[in-house]
Formats: structure tokens, sequence, C-alpha cells
């Protein structure tokens, strides 16, 4: 199969390993991008966008992130931060009062982006469809009491992290997270990625693969279980791979996990902070800021993923989720395999999307064969 688009000499193995995705049979359609000091090094593109692989994955084809999304609600809410409207130790509840409730009103902004606020999930029954109600779904999670004491743990907030923060920017700037994102990120860089798609981009986008069975986005608990409430929240709302390819999903604002982007568009996105939160004159926030939004929050075993290192609203590189040899490594990885990543020491940057699903949202063995590749040609 023919792998499109380039990549510099010296990162040629990065292209042989994206062939080999494809060659032992890992892949339908992907995209994979990295830049060094904000310039494009590598931009690879090949396969099909549907499952019946009848039609190619072109230049500019996107595809559902899932969880990359809050790499870049995370960015935005680090933005508000850094312009003075949005205190991380502040409680939540200066900001979205209504968030007071059940005992709420002493957690602060860091714990919702260190997932440590104890909101990974909804105790009270609620339909899929609600998720792409915003003021329905904010309004339940402004309800809701934490599932474990907040500050204690972090248990990963999978669907409910981007409505958390989401609704935070919301309340301080005015405009949704999406328009946020929009209006301050993407167009500004140039970068393809939508959080809330708009019907004119419809033809873009790649039919998502989910594995075979296919999961939901976390188990029901079984009987016996040691977190059976958390488990229960997390399993509610029943959100399966099959919503990501319907309009309704692609069109609301999920910032936990509906991001339609190409790797070229995810990884200029995260070049602004592996280039100390600027590119191309364009500022996003201060080099300070970037330091705080990495500055390890907890490291242990997350009640949801198991061994992970917190940053606020980043997963940080770790024994146990080595990204690079280097320290300042950090990004965000998608449901089904997608990652995107920021390395402030080697001022480089790198975005996976692909479309074929596999089960986790870390230790994607596709993604490890492009970052040794990469990195290899580094050194």
């Amino acid at each position: 199969m023919e792998i499109q688009g380039h990549c510099e000499s010296r990162f040629a193995k990065v292209k042989d390993a994206f062939a080999k995705n494809f060659a032992v049979g890992n892949e339908v359609g992907a995209s994979f991008a990295a830049t060094r000091n904000g310039e494009l090094v590598v931009d690879l593109w090949g396969g099909s966008a549907d499952r019946t692989q009848t039609r190619p994955w072109q230049r500019d084809t996107l595809a559902n992130v899932w969880s990359m999304t809050k790499a870049m609600a995370a960015l935005c809410t680090h933005m508000v931060v850094d312009r003075g409207l949005v205190d991380l130790d502040a409680p939540v509840a200066s900001y979205w009062p209504e968030f007071a409730a059940s005992g709420k009103e002493r957690i602060p902004v860091r714990y919702l982006l260190s997932h440590q606020s104890g909101l990974a999930g909804l105790s009270t029954p609620m339909p899929a469809e609600d998720v792409l109600d915003w003021t329905r779904f904010t309004s339940a999670l402004a309800a809701q009491a934490p599932l474990w004491e907040p500050g204690t743990r972090s248990g990963y907030h999978a669907l409910t992290f981007g409505h958390l923060v989401g609704e935070i920017v919301r309340r301080v700037d005015g405009r949704s997270l999406g328009r946020f994102f929009r209006e301050e990120v993407a167009e500004p860089l140039g970068a393809e990625f939508w959080i809330g798609l708009p019907e004119s981009e419809e033809r873009r986008v790649a039919e998502m693969v989910p594995p075979d069975p296919p999961m939901p986005l976390s188990e029901p608990p079984k009987p016996g279980d040691s977190h059976y409430e958390l488990r229960r929240a997390l399993a509610n709302p029943a959100v399966t791979q099959a919503i990501a390819n319907t309009r309704a999903w692609r069109a609301a604002e999920v910032p936990a996990g509906n991001g339609q982007a190409n790797a070229r568009g995810a990884a200029r996105a995260m070049a602004a902070l592996a280039c100390g939160g600027a590119l191309d004159g364009v500022r996003l926030m201060r080099e300070s800021s970037v330091a705080t939004a990495i500055t390890e929050q907890c490291y242990g075993r997350d009640l949801v993923l198991g061994p992970m290192r917190w940053g606020l609203g980043f997963m940080l590189a770790s024994p146990d989720l080595p990204l690079s040899p280097n320290p300042r490594t950090f990004g965000h990885g998608g449901w089904g395999g997608s990652f995107a990543l920021a390395d402030c020491d080697a001022r480089v940057s790198l975005a996976y999307v692909m479309n074929h699903m596999s089960p986790g949202t870390t230790g994607d063995k596709r993604l490890a064969r492009l970052l040794r590749a990469f990195y290899g040609g580094l050194q």
C-alpha cells in the first residue's frame, strides 16, 4: 500500500514504521505528523477512510480522536488561567455557583484538571444522548456528589472532564469551549482540529472502525467489584464507539472525546506548547504557564486507568507511560489509539490519528513503533 506525504531523510524509519502498521494488519487508515522547533518534519497518511476500504484516506481526512481532545480542553483552560480569569486553587464554585451542591463547595479547579475531583461519572441514570446536551450534562455534574474524597486519589474522568473544565471556560469567557478553541487556537494556528464539527467539514471525516467485538467506554460493574459505585458511574451514560459515526456526535461539543482532527492539525496545536506557549507569532500562553500545566499533581494507581502520572490536564511521561527519553514530555491518548504529544526538552510535537480502534487509551503498539522510530531519528 502506498504511503502518502513526506518526511525528512533523518526520519525515514518513521515512514517504515508507519507502513509496517499497515503491513501487519493493524490499520485501516491513519495519519502521523511531527514537528521540531515548530516546523513540520513528518507528515504521513495512508489507507482507507472507511471499513470497506473504498474511500482513500486523503491529506485532509479527519477522524474522531476521542480523549486526545482532552489535551485541547486542558490547553484552553490554561489559557484562561494565564489571562488571570481563573485561579487553579480557587473553588470551582466561585466561577460556577451551582457546582457547590452535594458537598463540592471547596473543590479547587486543579482537582478537575488532575482527575482528583471524584466526578468521574454520574450516579443518576442518564441516556447516552444527554452527553450531547451541554446544559443537561453540566447540570447533572453540578448536582453529583463526589464518588470518593476529592484530592485523595485520581480516577480518570473519561467522559466528564471536558464538560467540567469547559463550563469554567464558558463561565469566565462567555464562549463555549469549542468556540474558544476554534477562535483562540485552531484558527490562529491554522490547525485542522474541531470540537464541534461544522457540517461543511463532514465530507472529510473517516468512519471509525471499532475493535471486534466493540467495547463500551466502561464495562458495567460485576458482583464483588471493589469499586462498584465508581464503575457503575463510569458506565453511565453508556457511550459506545458507534456514536462516533453519527452527525449528532460530531456536531456537538463533547470536549472529553469528540474532537475531529488529522495528525497534522493536532501536532501543530501541540507544537505551540512544545515551543513555550507560542508558535509563528501566535502566543497562547506564557512559558511559565506551560510549566505549571505539566507540573506533577499525582502519580500512582489511578482508579480507572491504573498507574498514571497526571499533570494539570495532561498525561505526563513516566516509566509506566514511556513517551520519550525526555522528562518534560506530555500529551493525551484517545480511546482506540490516537495520541498527541509535546516534548519541551526537544521542542518537538507529534500526533497519531487513525480510524481502526484498539481496545484501550494508552499502550497501543502502533504508536509505540512510531515513537521509537521518531526519537531514533532525533539522536
